[in-house]
């Protein structure tokens, strides 16, 4: 399989305003991409493309509306003449919560925006990645592996995404085009932020359920450094940082060992019933 060369490439970046499509953008601009930047935060997108300079273009639009998706694909391509690549990474978290408790219109909103929204951006850009040999990446977590307790409706959706991602390359395969899944771990963003001092009980939850280094928060510009390795060498899947690897590797096993330590964490328990 060819290796894919960031240079000159078109490359569509959903989310692009801040935090992992921010850090991404700027890591594929400095090697060359011709970026068009998509985000629901118009603001947000133009100070970018503004800072960004160069061949650079900026979309406001809504990744749950796919006739606006459709519309963003079409002017990428009347600006650039083609697209290369598509790095659906726009994405939403609910406030912590369980099922019992969260409402409905939350629940389906995450699903709407992340996984919905992930399908919306990629199909109006498959026929132009067909036709140029050319990369989809699609931001999932590692919520697609482990347990989503107080956060169902965000690890549902991501473990969607990285279906969709399998689902692509496998019907890529042998196409000259390809496709692949961002899997990282906890992350510097806003969507962690409850999770992360931003709320009480969120944050003692996230401590007590991820062990030694698994509950540190790594940055986005180490996020975008994996990505531009991984797209290079058109990987089948990005986790970042490495040392969630090994679970991702032994998921199985670590989904029934998990699953039994919060049958039995009474502390957890506790704070499950507060939220």
């Amino acid at each position: 399989m060819s290796e894919f060369s960031i240079e000159n490439k078109v490359i569509l970046i959903t989310g692009a305003g801040n935090g992992i499509g921010k850090a991404v953008a700027e890591a594929l601009h400095a090697r060359g991409g011709r970026l068009a930047l998509v985000d629901l935060e118009s603001a947000a997108c133009g100070r970018l493309a503004e800072a960004l300079g160069g061949d650079v273009l900026c979309l406001a639009a809504d990744v749950t509306d796919a006739d606006g998706m459709e519309r963003v694909v079409r002017q990428t391509v009347e600006r650039f003449g083609r697209l290369d690549m598509v790095f659906a990474n726009a994405g939403i978290v609910n406030e912590p919560a369980t099922v019992a408790n969260m409402g409905r219109a939350e629940f389906e909103r995450v699903l709407e925006v992340n996984l919905m929204g992930a399908y919306r951006t990629v199909k109006p850009c498959l026929p132009h990645i067909l036709k140029s040999n050319g990369h989809i990446l699609l931001a999932s977590s590692i919520y697609a592996f482990m347990n989503g307790t107080t956060a169902a409706p965000y690890a549902v959706s991501k473990a969607g995404i990285e279906m969709l991602g399998r689902s692509l390359r496998g019907e890529l395969a042998g196409s000259g085009a390809t496709a692949g899944v961002l899997i990282p771990g906890w992350v510097q963003t806003r969507l962690a932020a409850s999770a992360l001092g931003g709320n009480r009980i969120a944050t003692r939850l996230q401590r007590l359920a991820f062990p030694g280094p698994l509950k540190h928060a790594i940055t986005p510009e180490t996020v975008a450094e994996a990505v531009v390795r991984g797209v290079e060498h058109r990987a089948p899947r990005i986790i970042v940082p490495r040392r969630w690897v090994p679970l991702f590797v032994l998921r199985g096993l670590v989904a029934m060992i998990l699953d039994a330590i919060l049958d039995r964490q009474k502390d957890l328990h506790k704070l499950i019933r507060k939220l």
